[in-house]
């Protein structure tokens, strides 16, 4: 796993899965793929034998590792469940208790256990880098649209790029004009990594199509958590986070 051919060789699973399940607008078509749970299953299988180490792997390794990672495990999460109206409305059930999907044990890497919530603050914590927010397959309509392909150590920073412009300049997430913009309210909720409003328009200005004035006013969107499928089942619970 130390050079880019054999990090790459192990995502190629999960690649063929978003090819075949990744509609032309992002959206992930569950249905389709409880057809194939058992390659994701085998996927997640597989990275039980996996240690990412930074002595043996590059950053951008790193970084596409943990994001396949995460949107493998949300991905099965929702499937365990499916039908569902939104990835907000599972509930695991525990001894005496209930998990959310945010907090309970969804894939064993090199023999540890992980949520989702700690594969994100790894992330989060770890490379300090906002474009994984357009990445994450956090299962809601509101989110960015996903990847129809694993990321990869030799192509992540391209493809971070490629998802932050498509998702900026996406009237359906945020709307620019000279006096005002409205945005995602995605940038509301990790506003300590996107930073203070000039910081904030200062960011977006690097993949926007037509700059936002540094006057402009910003104002956030509502934020559906319905589920990011082709035909959510329901609106939806809106706004808030996890």
């Amino acid at each position: 796993m130390a050079n880019n051919s054999g990090s790459e060789q192990l995502q190629q699973p999960w690649s063929a899965l978003l090819r075949l399940h990744v509609t032309p607008e992002g959206r992930l078509n569950y249905e389709g793929l409880l057809a194939d749970e058992d390659k994701l299953l085998g996927y997640l299988q597989s990275l039980r034998k996996v240690r990412p180490q930074a002595e043996n792997w590059t950053p951008d390794q790193l970084k596409a590792f943990w994001l396949n990672t995460y949107n493998a495990a949300a991905t099965n999460l929702v499937l365990e469940n499916y039908p569902v109206a939104s990835i907000n409305d599972i509930r695991i059930k525990t001894l005496g208790s209930y998990e959310s999907p945010w907090e309970t044990v969804v894939v064993n890497v090199g023999g540890q256990n992980y949520s989702l919530n700690q594969i994100e603050q790894l992330l989060r914590q770890q490379f300090r880098d906002p474009r994984i927010h357009f990445a994450l397959n956090y299962g809601a309509a509101s989110a960015a649209p996903l990847l129809a392909e694993a990321y990869t150590g030799s192509l992540l920073n391209q493809q971070l790029d490629q998802q932050a412009r498509r998702f900026i300049n996406d009237p359906a997430f945020n709307q620019f004009n000279a006096q005002q913009v409205q945005l995602s309210g995605l940038f509301r909720s990790y506003a300590t990594e996107f930073g203070a409003e000039p910081q904030l328009l200062a960011f977006i200005n690097r993949y926007a199509y037509a700059p936002v004035p540094a006057t402009a006013s910003i104002e956030y969107l509502s934020f559906s958590w319905a589920l990011n499928s082709p035909t959510s089942l329901g609106n939806g619970p809106v706004v808030g986070r996890k």
